[in-house]
C-alpha cells in the first residue's frame, strides 16, 4: 500500500539516482575529451571554477533570489498575521526554527523558500495566494516550503547546479579547443572527433534534462513531507488544484528561479498540461521544471507511487 513515507523514501532514492547519473555524465564527458584532444587540463579547470562560482551563488543564494523575485521583508506579524502565526505553528510541528517571512507583490499565487541552510531561510508568498486559499490549504503550501528547508533541497540543487555548470563550461571550451585545433601535423582519428562534437552538443542537453528530473523529484518530495507535517494532504491537493486553475504567469518571470517557486511561475507547465486536456506526453515532462499538478495530487492521495 502507497503510504506518503513509502513516497518519501522513494523520492530520496531517486534524487541521488539522478545526482550520480550527473557524476557519470562528467566523468564520461571528460574520458571521451580527453581521448579526443589528448589533454585534460581544461577538465580540471572548469571543475574548479564551476565549484568556486557555485560555491558562491550558494552562500547569497538568498539575497539573489529575492532580488529577482522582488520580494520585500515582513517586519511584522501584524502586517500578515495569517501567513506569520501559521508558519510559527508549522515551524513548531516540524521542529524548525522560523524562516524570516516576505512577500511579493503579485495577483499570481504561489510561493517559494530559499536560504543555505535552516538557520537562513526565507519562505516567500504572493499577495494573490493569502486571499485565495483556506486555512488548510494555506498550511499545506506552507508545510511544502518548510519540507525545502528540512530537507536541505537548496544543498542539492546547489550541487545539481555545481554539476550542471561543470559539464557547460567542459563543453563550451572543448568547442573552442576544437576550433583553434590541436598540435601542428597532429593527425586526429576522425570517429573520436565526430564523438566530441556530438559529446559537446548533447552535454548541455542531457545536463538540463537531469537537473530538472532533480527539481521535479524534490517537488514530489516536498508534497509528501509537507503532508506528513500537515497529517492533512487533502490541504496541499486542493491548493494545488487552485493554483493551476490561476493561469495568468507572475509579473516578475525569471526562468532561473523558476524550480523554487511551488508552481511554475511562467504558466508554461500549465499551458502544456492544458492543451486540448491532452495527457503529458514523456518528452514534455523532461523539459517542465515541475512535475504534473495531477500527478502530485494523485501522489498526495494515494493514487499513484511515485
Amino acid at each position: 500500500m502507497t503510504t506518503l513515507y513509502s513516497n518519501q523514501t522513494s523520492n530520496v532514492r531517486k534524487t541521488w539516482f539522478l545526482m550520480t547519473g550527473f557524476l557519470l555524465l562528467i566523468v564520461a564527458i571528460g574520458f571521451v575529451l580527453t581521448l579526443v584532444y589528448g589533454n585534460s587540463s581544461f577538465l580540471y579547470f572548469a571543475i574548479v571554477f564551476s565549484l568556486l562560482t557555485n560555491i558562491g551563488a550558494y552562500w547569497f543564494s538568498d539575497k539573489l533570489v529575492l532580488s529577482m523575485a522582488n520580494a520585500k521583508k515582513i517586519e511584522s506579524k501584524n502586517d500578515y498575521p495569517e501567513f506569520w502565526n501559521t508558519m510559527e505553528n508549522l515551524c513548531i510541528t516540524a521542529g524548525l526554527p522560523m524562516p524570516a517571512l516576505y512577500i511579493i507583490d503579485d495577483p499570481a499565487p504561489n510561493a517559494f523558500a530559499t536560504g543555505r541552510n535552516k538557520d537562513h531561510a526565507v519562505v516567500a508568498v504572493t499577495t494573490g495566494l493569502l486571499p485565495l486559499l483556506t486555512k488548510s490549504e494555506l498550511e499545506g503550501v506552507l508545510a511544502h516550503e518548510l519540507s525545502h528547508i528540512g530537507n536541505k533541497d537548496m544543498l542539492v540543487q546547489t550541487v545539481v547546479v555545481v554539476f550542471a555548470g561543470m559539464i557547460s563550461i567542459i563543453a563550451n571550451m572543448a568547442f573552442h579547443i576544437s576550433s583553434i585545433g590541436g598540435k601542428d601535423g597532429e593527425k586526429k582519428n576522425p570517429v573520436l572527433m565526430i564523438i566530441g562534437i556530438v559529446a559537446i552538443i548533447l552535454a548541455p542537453v542531457v545536463a538540463t534534462i537531469i537537473k530538472l528530473a532533480i527539481s521535479r523529484e524534490r517537488e514530489f518530495l516536498a508534497d509528501a513531507t509537507g503532508a506528513l507535517i500537515t497529517r492533512y494532504p487533502d490541504g496541499l491537493a486542493s491548493a494545488l488544484q487552485k493554483i493551476s486553475n490561476f493561469h495568468q504567469p507572475m509579473r516578475v518571470q525569471n526562468n532561473t528561479i523558476a524550480h523554487l517557486f511551488i508552481s511554475d511561475p511562467t504558466g508554461i507547465n500549465d499551458e502544456t498540461e492544458a492543451r486540448e486536456h491532452e495527457e503529458v506526453s514523456f518528452v514534455q515532462k523532461m523539459f517542465m521544471t515541475h512535475p504534473p499538478v495531477q500527478e502530485r495530487i494523485d501522489a498526495l492521495m494515494g493514487k499513484k507511487n511515485s
